[in-house]
């Protein structure tokens, strides 16, 4: 059988590839409008922005073609903006005309209400009497990382596969149209539940009826979960290893009398491998060294990230060193070209440190107005979406008398602290921090976050210098005021001791995700252990599912 990937040039297609390869087919990507008349099925997968992918098929001559193909009826799954681009236009790019072979508009999520983008896992239902191709389920969560989506109100019902709700709108989550079939979500990152889907699609499967009965008439709301995300520190040790490891306040070295050798916990792409069994609902990797010394194409981190996909079928980001950088030969690379290698190896997101910081200062320095235009989250959201930019918020607590004390700049920003400074100060401020925790900067972590926003990221990882390694939990005055600055997700770091730490923090922080590093890596904490109390708490987690 010929399946062909629309491969538009943007975006993590490598998970989609090693996805259809683990279900035992191979796939080659269209090059020519003469492909399109060779292939029996067509993927056309999503990650980036609508204009993007729409010039680039413009670009490449593919729109007529794919027009025909779609018109003779010859199966084809979009994903993600590849079933955006279906529709007839999107707010995202108001100018830019969609394929048009859907009825509807593709609009932008309202965040007076909930966080944009909408991301995580969430479950789907069927509005019409039955689904006719059973490669969806609504027993199963999907995940979901768009700002952008059809409201179910806007579109043509006869083409509806799913709805799914996020918070106060409901929107189409899945299509099918004689044998064209498209979601909002991302099948080859939801898991085992994901690969069914595309197994469905591959072998042409029509499903079983008494299955399709039952998941008729989907009238119970979904809910989108609460993340449960690994995270992996990854550096070279004294011997040039890759290693997984794990600092106390950022120190990666064991205790001089011991050796003073950074701290071992396992190799980087078995722990991935290990935490997508074990029900991982993200997996977070951190280049904590850079390998500044190595050209782009070289770095160890990319490897990495080809390996961990070909078993990994959940979301990966990647964090450390996106930035515009130059090569040992002195060859430049700007951040988008930097952030693009780490897609096109594997990676969903990547995860921006320092260079955020830069960037903040710059756009306060023009009265909170306006970035540089050039800025490593300003180049990548523009060109993958703000679902692909994550900002890594690493303070230290700056302990003071009285909020006065902080000075103009940071007065507002104050924070009551717990547990009170050395000194017995009753009051803090977040100082972010650059160079892995080295250097702080005079800008504070709210700051750094409406900044970060503004210049168009779509999450924060949010970490706590002070609180790293101590297992007392995550830090909840630090997540409660960077809740109320901004509407885009929040993932909680540092800290985390036993599960009652994240339903703590998901329901005082009211955070989209928390993560965990040394208790996962050291079994003191299993993963499943902290969902089932999750759970028993009544908050809303992906369950781990039978593989296929």
């Amino acid at each position: 059988m010929s399946i062909y990937l629309l491969d538009y040039g943007a975006g993590n297609v490598r998970s989609l590839v090693n996805a259809v390869k683990h279900l035992g087919y191979d796939m080659q990507t269209i090059e020519t409008a003469a492909d399109f008349d060779k292939a029996e099925k067509i993927i056309f997968p999503g990650v980036g922005a609508f204009a993007t992918a729409m010039h680039a098929l413009e670009q490449k001559g593919f729109i007529a073609p794919l027009q025909r193909y779609l018109a003779a009826d010859r199966p084809f799954l979009g994903i993600c903006v590849g079933m955006q681009c279906l529709f007839e236009g999107s707010d995202e790019s108001p100018s830019t005309a969609g394929i048009g072979v859907l009825s509807g508009r593709v609009r932008r999520f309202s965040n007076t209400t909930k966080t944009v983008p909408h991301m995580g896992w969430n479950g789907v239902r069927a509005p019409t009497a039955s689904l006719a191709w059973t490669g969806i389920n609504e027993e199963h969560r999907y995940y979901f990382v768009h700002s952008y989506a059809v409201p179910y109100a806007e579109a043509a019902a006869a083409s509806v596969l799913t709805v799914t709700d996020y918070a106060d709108e409901t929107f189409v989550s899945a299509v099918k149209r004689g044998r064209l079939v498209a979601t909002q979500f991302h099948p080859e990152k939801s898991g085992y539940a994901g690969l069914r889907l595309l197994r469905a699609f591959l072998a042409g499967d029509a499903g079983d009826a008494a299955a399709a009965a039952a998941a008729a008439h989907g009238t119970t709301r979904t809910q989108l979960t609460r993340r449960v995300v690994a995270c992996l520190d990854v550096r070279a040790n004294d011997a040039g290893d890759l290693v997984v490891t794990k600092g106390d306040q950022y120190d990666v070295r064991e205790a001089a009398a011991n050796g003073g050798h950074v701290r071992n916990l396992g190799k980087p792409v078995d722990l991935t491998h290990r935490y997508f069994a074990e029900g991982a609902d993200e997996i977070c990797l951190l280049n904590i060294t850079s390998f500044r010394n190595s050209p782009l194409a070289d770095q160890p981190m990319l490897e990495v990230l080809r390996q961990a996909s070909q078993r990994v079928f959940v979301p990966l980001t990647i964090g450390g060193g996106i930035r515009d950088l130059t090569e040992p030969d002195g060859t430049t690379r700007s951040a988008l070209e930097v952030a693009g290698a780490y897609f096109r190896s594997g990676a969903d997101k990547v995860s921006i440190g320092g260079d955020a910081v830069f960037a903040a200062e710059a756009y306060w320095a023009s009265g909170g107005q306006r970035g540089t235009g050039t800025s490593s989250i300003e180049q990548i959201a523009r060109h993958y979406g703000a679902q692909a930019v994550v900002v890594s918020v690493d303070p230290r607590r700056v302990y003071v008398d009285s909020p006065d004390a902080a000075g103009p700049a940071h007065r507002a920003n104050v924070v009551p602290a717990h547990p009170p400074g050395p000194n017995g100060e009753a009051w803090c401020w977040y100082q972010c921090t650059v160079r892995g925790g080295r250097e702080t900067r005079d800008i504070d972590a709210r700051q750094l976050a409406i900044a970060s926003e503004a210049l168009g990221a779509g999450e924060l990882l949010v970490n706590c210098v002070d609180q790293d390694g101590t297992g007392l939990g995550f830090d909840h005055a630090l997540l409660r005021n960077l809740r109320e600055a901004v509407r885009i997700p929040i993932v909680a770091s540092s800290g985390a001791g036993c599960p009652v730490h994240f339903a703590d923090v998901f329901n005082e922080c009211h955070v989209e995700a928390a993560l965990a590093a040394g208790i996962f890596h050291r079994r003191e904490v299993a993963i499943e252990e902290v969902k089932a109390h999750l759970r028993e708490k009544h908050i809303a987690v992906r369950n781990i599912e039978a593989s296929i």
